[in-house]
């Protein structure tokens, strides 16, 4: 029996007539209620109508007759699938009755394939209900479950076939069930049960539905090679046709192997075999994705000398891909062909192509290329349009271009024309199209970028006043630009705004604002901005925090940032080491070390660590004020502390022990750092000069000199400054000009104002030479090479 829908008969008076016996006398008997016919009728006129309006008394009655024939009959009859279901469950329930193969089938053949629970009910039911199956059947159903992608559930039902459903499986059952496995992809499963079959069947049941649901199988799992040997197989038996041929090249083109895609499908019409519209559709669209629109466009002309139909879709992939490519004269004149051929645009395409013609910036030809295009669409659609023109002149630097569009786009019904800044481009706005959110944001964020501030705000009240909400983004960048030029009382009112437009500010709205009051050093705007934000569940960033502390220490209020420091952690706001470092800081730069001192006590008390920046602080802060001990004992503290020193911290010490006369002291410093692999640097080198020098020692001074050159490590300003002068302190004149001369080669202006500081007076000169007279003296000899061989390596 067909598996089809029927066609519902023409209706008879007596399928109307209630299910009773005629009298005797009446007219001929109508059929009786076991005929297929009768009861199939009766039962399409109750299975119609929806489940509440059903009679339930009739429904038994004609339960008591209900046969497969007719179930089979109603099934294939009724107006949905979902009815068929209905009917069809109702008659798996009724006693006595069990559904057939034909019956199981026919609901099987109803159900789409994306109704896969369904589908593997039904398999299960038919195992449950141990209902015999003919290998025909069985092989239907199996392809029924394959079409729905159960794979596993047609194995199932494959291997209780034997046992459950009374059918032994023969070669049209294997070839259903490798249909199956094959549309998943399944190939291992597939080999072992291509195995089974030779086993069970011989080595002639294989046939090319065997080998073609085979190939199937390895196209779908990605595996080339085994597709190809399976190709080769099937023209050895001359089993190759034009399904095989498309399914291959289908798959080689999903494979990204267009050489061999294209090369099946010359094959093919060297076999005088025409590829499918659909084959070919597949493969334009694949070189496209590939970036091989050539190949695409040769595609495309096969499909158009066999006369096939092009939709939007496959121009759509071959303009864009040519957009993406950068060929815009083909992309146009495809464009043309396909307005030619009655296919409209919309405006995914409409706007890849102006994207394209913005970023190459021929901004003169978007003006006729949107007036010609937009009328079809609606207001809203158009506007779209509008905000990719906008995104290109601002990423193109023509942001008040891009302003000028916008504001008469706010305006509406207006001819637009800008032959100054982008090119000669005219835009027809019409009255009823208005910018959106999208377009403020894109145009307000670009004015932002170029400090456009007042444009801006001009834009945000215009686009109030068209009731737009606008964007977060827009809101944030303006904030965030006001506050670095101090507009903080503008930046307050944006602020409020936004809020009362209904958008949430997020943590970097309220950062933006938090740095704008910290530049200002305005400690109680900032706490009330940390109330509102610990209501938020917001964070203030540590570097705001910092600069605030650290800006107010510098300004000499330090009671300020600490009082501003123990607000924070009122509110709930931990300050981490690194602010506490930065207020440290601040107060060491303006000599107040002992306040700084006993911060770092303070919050050594209150479990926090201080890291080995903070210790550097307060030594270099002990180091400025001239107290050398302390900086010892802050160091000695933070190896207490198992803390390691860094280069800085060594530096610093260096510089102390130097300075204070301990010379030797400094030099076994630095043999420390070269153990820690931690090579000394300029600065290292510096404060060493300066203390040999200082110490009389200007001869290791020499020898460390050029020990430093020898490591790799470059003199600077400083460096050169300290160690000439050194040596002139040391009497060592004639060498120190011979080092001013090396200055002079490397950096003329700063060894020219190193001159200059000179004791000329030593040089036996009553005044300072002029300009004409100060480059001869650097030509004076270097006389102590001899000493210099003789002079000890102070890091030996």
């Amino acid at each position: 029996m067909s598996l089809g829908r029927l066609g519902r008969a023409p209706s008879s008076l007596f399928l109307l007539q209630s299910f009773t016996t005629t009298a005797a006398g009446a007219p001929p008997a109508a059929p009786t209620p076991s005929s297929p016919g009768f009861l199939a009728h009766h039962l399409l006129d109750e299975f119609s109508r929806p489940r509440a309006t059903r009679d339930a008394a009739r429904l038994r009655r004609l339960a008591a007759y209900l046969t497969p024939p007719a179930t089979e009959s109603v099934i294939l009859r009724l107006p949905s699938w979902r009815h068929a279901l209905d009917f069809f469950r109702w008659a798996a329930k009724q006693p006595g009755f069990r559904h057939s193969c034909y019956s199981l089938n026919a609901m099987a053949s109803l159900l789409p394939p994306h109704q896969r629970a369904h589908l593997d009910r039904l398999a299960t039911d038919a195992l449950a209900s141990r209902c015999s199956m003919t290998p025909g059947a069985l092989g239907f159903l199996l392809r029924r479950l394959g079409a729905a992608g159960l794979p596993d559930t047609a194995a199932r039902v494959f291997d209780a076939a034997r046992t459950t459903l009374s059918c032994a499986p023969n070669s049209y059952t294997y070839n259903c069930l490798l249909e199956a496995l094959g549309k998943a992809g399944r190939a291992e499963d597939a080999e072992a049960r291509l195995q089974e079959m030779v086993a069970s069947c011989g080595d002639e049941s294989v046939d090319r539905y065997t080998l073609t649901s085979l190939l199937n199988c390895y196209c779908n799992a990605g595996r080339p090679e085994d597709a190809s040997a399976v190709l080769q197989r099937m023209s050895e038996k001359a089993w190759v046709d034009e399904h095989v041929l498309t399914m291959l090249a289908v798959a080689f083109s999903k494979w990204g192997k267009v050489e061999d895609a294209v090369e099946l499908i010359g094959r093919m019409e060297a076999l005088g075999m025409r590829p499918s519209e659909k084959t070919l559709s597949v493969l334009v669209h694949g070189f496209a994705r590939q970036g091989r629109v050539d190949m695409a466009m040769d595609v495309f002309g096969k499909m158009a000398s066999y006369g096939f139909s092009v939709d939007l879709a496959m121009y759509s992939v071959l303009i864009e891909g040519l957009c993406d490519g950068n060929e815009m004269g083909k992309a146009v004149k495809l464009f043309q062909d396909m307005k030619r051929d009655r296919v409209t645009p919309d405006v995914r395409l409409l706007k890849k192509m102006i994207e394209a013609f913005c970023r190459q910036g021929d901004f003169s030809i978007v003006g006729p290329f949107i007036n010609e295009n937009a009328v079809h669409l609606k207001p809203g659609s158009a506007v779209l349009l509008y905000n990719v023109i906008l995104e290109g002149l601002t990423n193109h630097g023509e942001v008040e271009a891009a302003y000028q569009l916008l504001s008469s786009m706010v305006r509406g019904g207006q001819r637009v024309s800008d032959d100054d800044t982008v090119g000669v481009h005219i835009f027809v706005i019409s009255e009823d199209m208005k910018p959106n959110s999208d377009s403020f944001n894109i145009v307000v964020c670009g004015l932002c970028k170029v400090k456009k501030l007042d444009l801006a705000l001009a834009l945000t009240k215009d686009m109030v006043g068209l009731g737009c909400k606008g964007k977060l983004l827009m809101f944030n960048d303006l904030i965030l630009e006001l506050c670095n030029s101090d507009r903080l009382d503008e930046a307050y009112e944006i602020f409020n705004q936004m809020k009362d437009l209904g958008l949430k500010p997020s943590e970097f709205t309220y950062n933006s604002l938090f740095y704008g009051i910290c530049r200002r050093k305005d400690t109680s705007a900032a706490t009330d901005l940390l109330r509102e934000m610990r209501t938020n569940s917001h964070k203030p960033w540590i570097k705001n925090c910092t600069e605030m502390v650290q800006q107010l220490c510098f300004s000499g209020r330090i009671t300020e940032a600490l009082q501003f420091l123990d607000e924070m952690l009122k509110l709930g706001f931990l300050p981490d080491i690194v602010t506490y470092s930065a207020a440290m800081n601040g107060m060491c730069k303006i000599g107040e070390i002992e306040n700084a001192l006993g911060l770092f006590r303070d919050i050594s008390s209150k479990c926090y660590l201080p890291d080995a920046v903070a210790h550097n602080i307060l030594i270099n802060g002990f180091r400025k004020a001239g107290k050398f001990d302390e900086a010892q004992e802050i160091m000695e503290e933070m190896l207490s502390k198992g803390l390691f020193p860094s280069v800085v911290t060594y530096n610093l010490m260096i510089d102390i022990w130097c300075k204070s006369g301990r010379i030797d002291k400094a030099i076994t410093c630095v043999y420390k750092m070269i153990d820690e692999e931690k090579p000394p640097t300029v600065v290292t080198y510096t404060s060493l000069l300066d203390g040999l020098c200082n110490a009389g020692r200007p001869d290791e001074a020499i020898v460390l000199w050029c020990k430093m050159s020898e490591k790799g490590c470059s003199p600077n300003e400083i460096a050169y400054t300290a160690f000439v002068n050194g040596l002139c302190k040391c009497g060592r004149m004639e060498t120190a000009v011979n080092y001013y001369e090396e200055m002079k080669m490397k950096a003329t202006t700063f060894c020219r104002k190193t001159f200059l500081n000179l004791p000329f007076k030593d040089l036996g000169l009553d005044q300072q030479p002029g300009e004409e007279a100060m480059f001869p003296l650097c030509n004076v000899p270097f006389k102590s090479t001899s000493a210099l061989k003789e002079a000890k390596d102070p890091l030996k």
